[in-house]
């Protein structure tokens, strides 16, 4: 089995979506040690942010027409879907920012989306498979919350990674992740403590659950290929 890992954090020290991230990755690792993992970590190295357009003129454009950037953006696109087609699994750790989604998972998305095997109306590389996604916010966001609605993000990632690339997929949130860092969330620092020992717990049991439905699959596809 192999896992692919996607970043996309701006910091390098110090990520909270990295750290719970790694405790999925270290359940993953712990039950089959020698799974290859790719990575691609958007943060700190970013996607072009003209690939999209690149590739997208470059799917109207006869091939002998084509740029070199447009043949580049092509390229880049084919890589990103050759690494989700050759994983069994994924982990994808997205933070919230200014209230929605990162920039650099977007451009990742979009990109995505311009190769043929990810089209809307075909089974895609990722139909079926089994995915974590990891999101955190500074803030709190959740029902009944003075903010409750701010978070723009979550949601759009479900409908992609969920309904559109017909992943099976576990959420596991972190929120007020600011606190200890922004004094005036100093108050919520008793609440901002069992949130986070909630989600590591639950990013812990995600892993496992990762590797149960991965081990599923896995299995599922050697009995087609012998059927």
């Amino acid at each position: 089995m192999s896992l692919f890992r996607l970043d996309s954090s701006i910091r390098s020290e110090g990520s909270t979506s990295r750290a719970l991230a790694d405790i999925i990755e270290r359940r993953w690792r712990d039950a089959v040690p020698e799974s290859p993992v790719t990575r691609r970590h958007l943060g700190l190295a970013p996607l072009p942010s003209n690939a999209w357009a690149g590739a997208v003129t470059a799917s109207a454009t006869p091939e002998d027409l084509r740029t070199p950037s447009q043949r580049a953006a092509l390229d880049l696109a084919s890589t990103l879907v050759d690494e989700l087609a050759g994983a069994d699994a994924y982990l994808f750790a997205v933070p919230l920012y200014n209230f929605g989604v990162s920039q650099h998972f977007k451009t990742y998305v979009d990109l995505v989306a311009t190769d043929p095997r990810m089209a809307t109306d075909i089974r895609s590389v990722t139909s079926g498979k089994p995915a974590v996604l990891v999101t955190v916010q500074g803030g709190n966001y959740s029902p009944g919350t003075p903010k409750e609605g701010w978070d723009h993000a979550t949601a759009w990632m479900r409908r992609i990674l969920a309904d559109v690339w017909e992943l099976e997929l576990d959420v596991v949130t972190r929120e007020f992740t600011l606190v200890g860092v922004n004094p005036a969330l100093d108050q919520f620092a008793d609440m901002a403590e069992r949130i986070r020992i909630d989600a590591e717990n639950q990013a812990s049991e995600s892993g496992r659950t990762l590797v149960t439905r991965a081990r599923s699959g896995s299995e599922l596809s050697a009995g087609r290929r012998s059927a």
